[in-house]
């Protein structure tokens, strides 16, 4: 997969931490996912897991007028 993250814990761009588990394709058009769960923020402790196209995790956003990435890669440090 071309591009892909890593896989470990991100910070989104508006403060919650969550862990990148896997990969998965989309059956049909065999776009890349993202396989992710939350660690920190109110989706913490849910059941399942969360899949978002690996453009969008990897993408840009604007935050506070800046351009930032939408998950930051934070490795194995502490989700605190």
């Amino acid at each position: 997969m071309e591009n892909t993250p890593k896989l470990g814990k991100y910070r989104h761009f508006k403060g919650d931490v969550v862990e990148v588990e896997g990969f998965a394709l989309h059956s049909e058009t065999l776009e890349e996912f993202v396989v992710y769960k939350h660690i920190t923020g109110k989706r913490t402790g849910e059941p399942h897991y969360w899949v978002r196209p690996v453009k969008m995790f990897t993408e840009e956003v604007e935050a506070n007028g800046k351009k930032v990435p939408r998950f930051e890669y934070i490795g194995e440090e502490s989700a605190n």
